[in-house]
């Protein structure tokens, strides 16, 4: 779509909105061959990128403007492509396989954590009704047990109106409240109330003074950017310097020779069935890379820092088709088990911002030097907030700080201003867990091309992946955002409750899915089809269901899991190895 098919500025400063609505599946073929253009060593072949067929409903799903369903949805089609080459290259060539990619499974996709069933009974009401507590292992150590602590992370107004500032908790909430003069024991019983007295605190400073404590305390936390600051900035254009979908052949690296993909298994014939993967992840991104690596066969061990807290219900879903254990980076037996482990990994996933891993011994030269040593070369996977360079590069950062510095926080509030009256200059979160999920099927995206390239090519390769950076595509003027008519029929489709700046992402996932429930819900039904069912899980001993892998490749053994989602640190480290 040209430049001259869209508006400026209808969203604020630096958005570009299309003149005319297109169905979200022909949108979204589009997106799909920009995204594939602008990625290096991915397919030009129009052959194999016709095999893509995008379906779904023809308007959006999921509130706002932009067009995140279509970006994640052209992302998961591009995992069923290397997939598809993979088993050409593997002797199961086809020209006929074709590969479907549903753009509403794909909108349901990025709220998959509540969407799953146990013994048919949907989690989201069950934990609404306090009923996971005796289910699920508590990890999460107290993060949101009081409305201060809930209501830490979200935007809030500054001494600036016309400038919000996403605040995290970073789910260790008592220094982050005490750094701008709130007592985190304060007598408050309600989340509103909580979010009145943050805002409170939050409006006696400038963004720049926010900005500030966090950088001297070592906090996370962003100024909501119009997308045009954002991208006006030097770290705006450090980042849209490098390709959305980032591999990079370790070209400095000890040359090693083109490792083949092992024989396929006629018990599993899946595209990376043999495949050896290590995960050092938390929350949502990094253990989503890994969740979709599994469900096209790859061997993923997630570890968890057994000190460190993660949420409960993730458990359910984004731990689907791997195999769970805990590892103290600090503990000299645990690192000797994992090293044993990475001896013969083809894939290691680390979901910590840059220079932490290398504080283990862990970061990408050290592991390069561990594939040179053993001839054979390794796919490195980074998660993180801003991306490989640039001088915010080693900031902490979550989904919110990523949604609030790319600008998709203050397009959202001027959607929201417009279509449901909210007050002047409020930033609000998109709606579900974007940046996050979008972010995890972007490093599988880069790991799979990785595992194709090292077959092909030989050598080590390091893929980066940024909660920002898939932010800012979605922002583009090549990319586009959905004309305001269009926002607002999306509004009186599914009459979505309030939304506000002060709502944890949490908050807006259950108000999504309630609009979800109203209109779409026969895609929700467990026996829609859209879910695949595993009897007698580790949770309770009950039938666990969750959402199914979004590419399906047709004509092939394409994306699923083989065993259900299990607890975090399942097993013990010392008696893992690969299958």
């Amino acid at each position: 779509m040209a430049s001259q098919d869209r508006v400026t500025d209808v969203y604020g400063p630096g958005t570009y909105t299309d003149k005319a609505f297109v169905p979200v599946p022909e949108d979204t073929s589009r997106i799909f061959r920009l995204i594939a253009s602008q990625t290096p060593g991915f397919t030009q072949d129009e052959a194999i990128l016709s095999k893509v067929k995008f379906t779904g409903e023809d308007y959006p799903v999921i509130p706002g403007p932009i067009k995140a369903t279509s970006v994640a949805a052209a992302l998961h089609a591009m995992c069923g492509v290397i997939a598809d080459e993979i088993l050409t290259l593997r002797g199961l060539k086809d020209d006929n396989r074709k590969i479907t990619v549903n753009t509403t499974h794909s909108a349901i996709w990025f709220g998959c954590v509540a969407t799953a069933y146990l013994n048919g009974d949907d989690v989201l009401s069950m934990a609404a009704q306090k009923k996971l507590g005796d289910i699920l292992q508590d990890w999460e150590q107290g993060w949101t047990d009081t409305p201060l602590k809930y209501r830490a992370t979200a935007l809030y107004p500054t001494k600036n109106p016309e400038t919000w500032y996403s605040f995290h908790g970073s789910m260790n909430a008592k220094p982050v409240l005490e750094s701008i003069g709130i007592n985190p024991n304060a007598n408050v019983s309600t989340n509103e109330e909580a979010a009145n007295l943050i805002a409170e605190h939050t409006k006696k400073y400038s963004p720049e003074e926010l900005e500030m404590n966090n950088l001297l305390n070592g906090f996370c936390g962003s100024i909501c950017f119009t997308p045009e600051q954002w991208r006006n900035s030097t770290m705006g254009k450090s980042l849209a310097a490098h390709p959305l979908v980032n591999v990079k052949k370790q070209t400095h690296a000890v040359p090693t020779p083109p490792i083949a993909f092992p024989p396929l298994n006629p018990h599993d014939p899946r595209p990376l069935a043999g495949i050896k993967v290590v995960e050092l992840t938390r929350v949502i991104a990094g253990p989503e890379i890994g969740t979709i690596l599994a469900s096209f066969g790859a061997d993923v061990i997630r570890l968890n820092a057994p000190f460190l807290p993660d949420i409960n219900i993730m458990q359910l879903s984004l731990n689907a088709g791997k195999r769970t254990s805990t590892v103290d980076l600090r503990n000299a037996s645990d690192r000797q088990h994992l090293d044993a482990l990475l001896a013969d990994a083809d894939v290691f996933i680390q979901g910590f911002r840059p220079g932490k891993m290398k504080k283990f011994g862990l970061g990408v030269e050290e592991l390069l030097e561990m594939a040179g040593k053993r001839g054979k070369g390794i796919v490195y996977v980074s998660e993180n907030c801003y991306g490989p360079d640039g001088y915010y590069k080693e900031r902490p950062g979550w989904q919110q700080i990523g949604d609030a510095a790319a600008g998709s926080a203050y397009v959202t509030g001027r959607a929201l201003e417009i279509t449901q009256g909210l007050q002047k200059h409020e930033a609000v979160l998109p709606s579900l867990p974007i940046s996050d999920m979008s972010t995890g099927v972007l490093g599988a995206v880069g790991a799979m091309l990785a595992l194709r390239e090292r077959a092909t090519k030989g050598g080590s390769w390091e893929v980066l992946a940024s909660l920002t950076g898939v932010n800012a595509y979605a922002l583009r003027e090549d990319v586009g955002l959905y004309p305001l008519q269009t926002v607002k029929e999306c509004q009186e489709r599914f009459q979505w409750g309030e939304m506000r700046g002060s709502h944890h992402v949490l908050d807006l996932l259950v108000t999504v899915w309630k609009g979800w429930k109203k209109v779409l819900g026969h895609y929700l039904e467990e026996q829609s089809g859209w879910y695949q069912s595993f009897e007698g899980s580790a949770f309770g001993g009950k039938k666990l269901s969750v959402l199914k892998p979004v590419p399906q490749i047709e004509g092939a053994e394409g994306a699923r899991w083989l065993t259900p989602s299990v607890p975090y640190g399942a097993e013990k480290l010392e008696g893992m190895s690969w299958l």
